[in-house]
């Protein structure tokens, strides 16, 4: 059992592979490059929770997986990572992760904990990588730069029976400070697809990436 995360968190997460679950409040928020992203407005913080589904139409769901779980490729590829990495905090193993902000806005970091399951589901193969905020780690808050401290985020990635992959991604995140609208906006209409995008041309470099490591 791991102590961060629950079997039916996993069971979830690939279950809207098959059946979204977008009763209760959630709305169609766009549908661009291939991907569709609903949200659902959060009272207590004002914020959006999103859930998108996708594809990828050229790499393999366990290609997917690898890249997805590389925090060193990943500063390769994503332009807005400034730091990222895995470390022992005082005994408590997370990851570090520091984002960069346009100009006149603060950085935001996050730590946080993350586990991958590859599950066998009546003979499919399905990799779930669950993470959350890690608010009990011992990781000081760097200067000039705001701690993200609520964050959750689940990815499923499946086989979409040809040489690509079925994508869902369900997160959110409480970015603090005094962010407008339209960057909000922006960074889900636009964000995540281009994420998935710049992802899928990771894919088709990781393994010329592998072999000069």
């Amino acid at each position: 059992m791991s102590p961060h995360f629950t079997d039916e968190e996993f069971q979830s997460a690939w279950r809207e592979l098959d059946e979204p679950q977008l009763e209760g409040g959630w709305e169609l928020f766009v549908e661009t490059m291939g991907v569709t992203i609903h949200r659902l407005y959060d009272k207590e913080t004002g914020l959006y929770e999103y859930k998108v589904f996708g594809s990828l139409a050229s790499c393999t769901a366990a290609l997917c997986a690898d890249v997805y779980m590389d925090l060193a490729y990943r500063k390769h590829w994503d332009k807005y990572v400034k730091e990222l990495y895995e470390k022992d905090f005082s005994g408590q193993t997370a990851i570090y992760w520091e984002v960069k902000y346009p100009l006149l806005l603060s950085n935001r970091d996050y730590v946080y904990v993350r586990e991958r399951r590859d599950l066998d589901v009546d003979g499919r193969r399905i990799s779930v990588i669950l993470a959350r905020s890690a608010a009990d780690v011992a990781c000081a808050e760097a200067g000039g730069v705001l701690r993200v401290k609520d964050y959750k985020q689940s990815v499923a990635l499946e086989s979409d029976g040809g040489g690509g992959t079925k994508v869902f991604m369900n997160y959110f995140d409480n970015p603090g400070g005094s962010i407008p609208t339209w960057l909000v906006n922006w960074a889900a209409k636009t964000g995540v697809p281009g994420f998935l995008t710049d992802m899928q041309k990771a894919c088709s470099k990781y393994s010329d990436y592998c072999q000069k490591k």
